[in-house]
């Protein structure tokens, strides 16, 4: 209804929300743009998106209180800090409105959540481990490293396992070094690539955990002119212009797009009506983005159109049997 006072009715459609992570980086507004997007495919709901303008948690606290005063048909969260975060969602839960996570890695003890959509971190580490193995000797003894932008991040943590652990029993002769901290803030991150490419000018790869560090990466490499192999994950347009010039050999979407639009689409329904949310951990795929397929992700990236017309298809397999991609949710990694 419009804003001339009426009261609500029982024919109103109901509000669903999303708290983003941020509203600055790339993957946190793709993941907004993916709620909303699945929200309009269901149809039947109002939406509303929100979040801290920076990596906040203590604002995304207070923006949660906000957000659950008007979304009351249910509420997706993308947690900067899950611990932070846990004892606001369950007192959001307790109010009878539906809460579930989106990405944040995992759901901590104390939230009373019971659904995430997430990739798995640890084996997205490893497809980007093979991705580099696959272009060393399999005898390799050189060195790589491992850096994050956001340590102690539970997501880019297990991506930096996953990838440390197929480095070494792909190429056992390997010294594999970090993760290094390579700093969220972008002017630092860039620093310390150059400083950690400038001390490791002998080193066969240094690959990144998060989407600055994919950005970055590219332009150092191409800065020094580097030898050695780049990767990441990030489909920001720099990242995927640097896969394009040969700067980074590939790189990986977490695919926030897509797990934005199924969460999205999953509360719409719920709330419209009545289908009951699943419970665990369902599983989001990822995407290796390399020379052969980088056009084609940079057309699908061009818009939203675009990105939802290539997602449309994806999201109605993933929700058509949700069982098939669920774990339980304390084996999230």
């Amino acid at each position: 209804m419009s804003g001339c006072g009426a009261e609500k009715t029982s024919d109103d459609p109901p509000t669903i929300g999303f708290l983003a992570q941020n509203n600055s980086r790339d993957f946190s507004r793709e993941m907004s743009d993916g709620f909303r997007a699945g929200a309009e495919m269901a149809g039947g709901v109002r939406t509303e998106l929100t979040g801290p303008d920076t990596h906040d948690g203590l604002k995304q606290v207070e923006l949660l209180h906000d957000l659950a005063t008007r979304a009351k048909g249910g509420i997706g969260v993308s947690a900067v800090a899950p611990e932070l975060v846990a004892e606001p969602m369950a007192q959001v839960v307790g109010q009878g409105i539906p809460v579930m996570a989106v990405a944040g890695g995992q759901v901590a003890p104390g939230s009373e959540v019971k659904f995430m959509i997430e990739n798995d971190g640890f084996d997205l580490g490893r497809t980007l481990a093979d991705a580099t193995a696959d272009r060393l000797p399999p005898d390799a003894g050189g060195k790589i490293v491992i850096g994050s932008n956001s340590p102690a991040m539970p997501a880019l943590d297990q991506r930096v396992l996953g990838m440390r652990s197929r480095l070494l029993e792909r190429l056992p002769k390997l010294q594999v070094i970090g993760p290094l901290d390579t700093g969220r803030d972008a002017t630092t991150n860039l620093a310390t690539w150059r400083r950690v490419a400038d001390a490791n000018p002998d080193a066969l790869a240094l690959l990144g955990a998060g989407d600055v560090d994919a950005v970055n990466l590219a332009a150092v490499h191409a800065e020094k002119n580097g030898k050695w192999l780049a990767a990441s994950f990030s489909i920001d347009p720099k990242a995927l212009q640097g896969v394009k010039e040969g700067h980074l050999f590939a790189t990986i979407s977490a695919e926030h797009f897509l797990k934005g639009a199924v969460a999205g689409w999953m509360l719409a329904q719920h709330a419209k009506s009545g289908r009951k949310l699943p419970e665990g951990w369902f599983v989001a795929p990822g995407l290796l983005v390399q020379q052969s397929n980088v056009d084609e992700i940079i057309r699908r990236q061009s818009g939203e159109a675009t990105r939802l017309a290539a997602a449309r298809p994806r999201i109605d397999a993933l929700t058509a049997d949700p069982l098939k991609y669920l774990r339980p949710l304390d084996q999230a990694r």
